[in-house]
Order: C-alpha cells, then sequence, then structure tokens
C-alpha cells in the first residue's frame, strides 16, 4: 500500500493516469503504471521481488534507507519501506 508521496506529479499520474509535462518520464509511462500497481498491492517487501526485472534494490548514499523498483535502466520508483508500505514514493532520474 502506498502512504505518502514526495513527488506530486507521480501521485498525480497514478491517481489519473496522464504524465504531468515536464516530468520526462512520459515515454515510459504504461511499465510506470504497472510498477506503481504492483507497489500499491504490496503487502510486504517480498512481493516486489517478483517478477525478478523489477530489480528491487536497497539503495546506498544519499537515498540509503529507501529501496527501488526499476522502470528501465535510466527511471526507478524510489520509496521507503515500513510496516505500514511504501513511503515518499517517486519516478525518479536515477543517474
Amino acid at each position: 500500500m502506498i502512504q505518502s508521496w514526495a513527488c506530486k506529479a507521480t501521485k498525480l499520474f497514478f491517481e489519473t493516469g496522464r504524465v504531468p509535462k515536464g516530468t520526462g518520464w512520459s515515454d515510459v509511462a504504461p511499465v510506470a503504471a504497472r510498477k506503481l500497481l504492483a507497489l500499491y498491492a504490496a503487502r510486504s517487501l517480498g512481493d516486489l521481488r517478483s517478477p525478478p526485472g523489477n530489480r528491487l534494490e536497497a539503495l546506498k548514499g544519499d537515498r540509503a534507507g529507501q529501496h527501488s523498483v526499476r522502470i528501465n535502466n535510466q527511471w526507478r520508483v524510489c520509496f521507503v519501506w515500513t510496516d505500514q508500505g511504501a513511503h515518499g514514493v517517486e519516478i525518479t532520474d536515477y543517474h
């Protein structure tokens, strides 16, 4: 379950299906939608390990404490996982 958002554009996309202008990720919107729906449905962090293409990763450095699910080589869905679900969810250019 998604508990909070770090990015207004990601929240708007999840709620409406429309990609706000200027985000840069409109070309990956269908995959991003699937990843966000999987995150919304997840009851535990382990639920996101399948399919392996999600590439669930614990992040390091300035994003320590966060996890990511890969949309493609450039874009990630980043979030903090707690017992209540995902917090601070955002689609971000990871590079």
